[in-house]
């Protein structure tokens, strides 16, 4: 039925900065949401290969420090290089499951250099073909300290059965010309990934939904302090300043009259499985439509550069 769409939130832990090891757990994820005959399947942000907890527990802003240069260069060489192919198995799984895909990624990105890393969320579409890589536009607060800031280029739309999806990484969506990019564009499914936290989703998911009349999917990681791997560079300071929970969770779906559908989860791992219903898009834009008939173009507008930015421009 297109207008029906089975969705797979995966509230997961990563197996902390192994990419190796998430990839694989990754991959058995989708094959079981595949068996599930889900028709999309969401990760959360930075899932692979983790998020840089260590930051808050190993004075992250100290100028030197042996240990954030460690942890710093063994998260770059776990993150992900699209163009070396290292999402391509990911890519076969989503077109022999007939499954798209939205993975929350540390990108090492070969046209910026291949040494600075990106908190990318990567939409695979159910052909296996990568069709957006959004680029963060501003990491938050301690994540400054080891992300670069992204670009617009990733700030696309895509089509999935009768739906239109698109997404932002973690507090992305507390910026609102950030939403009104892609609620331009037709979006009508709304992704927001997340580390972890139900105090980031259990507000803002349900006033997206309410803002724009469309669904809005919320997938959050888990953390908890015995999930940090043995072979982790300096582990006994991390450790020391850990709390038992890093990440709670909190992944849900609100409806598009911001009602709970699937209302946060906590400390859970596995797949969420639902089934959302396009005609309701249709019903709550009856009264309201923040670029349709309840915007005023002739007022107010937004500009979007979506070129990708780069140091350098050859011309051979």
């Amino acid at each position: 039925m297109e207008h029906h769409l089975k969705v797979a939130l995966a509230q997961i832990a990563p197996v902390w900065l192994d990419k190796k090891a998430t990839l694989e757990k990754i991959e058995a994820t989708i094959r079981e949401a595949g068996k599930e005959n889900a028709e999309l399947i969401v990760f959360g942000e930075a899932l692979l290969p983790g998020y840089p907890f260590w930051l808050a527990l190993t004075e992250g802003a100290k100028w030197d420090l042996k240990a954030n240069k460690e942890l710093h260069a063994h998260y770059t060489r776990n993150s992900i290089q699209i163009e070396a192919g290292e999402l391509d198995s990911i890519c076969k799984l989503a077109e022999e499951n007939r499954i798209a895909i939205y993975l929350g990624i540390m990108e090492r990105a070969k046209d910026r250099g291949g040494h600075s890393i990106y908190a990318s969320l990567v939409y695979i579409n159910e052909t296996g073909e990568i069709k957006s890589v959004h680029r963060k536009l501003q990491p938050t607060y301690d994540e400054r300290l080891t992300w670069a800031p992204g670009d617009g280029n990733g700030l696309q739309v895509h089509s999935l059965k009768q739906f239109t999806v698109g997404g932002l990484n973690c507090w992305e969506n507390w910026m609102p010309l950030a939403r009104t990019a892609l609620y331009g564009q037709g979006e009508n499914l709304h992704i927001a990934v997340w580390p972890g936290k139900e105090e980031n989703t259990k507000d803002i998911t349900r006033f997206i939904a309410r803002e724009s009349r469309s669904f809005v999917i919320s997938v959050s990681s888990l953390m908890k302090k015995e999930d940090f791997p043995k072979n982790t560079p300096h582990l006994d300071k991390i450790l020391a300043e850990a709390p038992d929970v890093l990440a709670n969770g909190g992944s849900c779906i609100a409806g598009p009259d911001g009602e709970w559908i699937i209302e946060p989860i906590l400390h859970k791992e596995g797949l969420i499985y639902e089934t959302l219903d396009f005609n309701r898009i249709y019903e709550e834009h009856q009264n309201f439509d923040p670029v349709g008939h309840y915007s005023r173009p002739d007022v107010t507008k937004l500009i979007v550069n979506r070129e990708r930015q780069s140091t350098v421009e050859f011309e051979d």
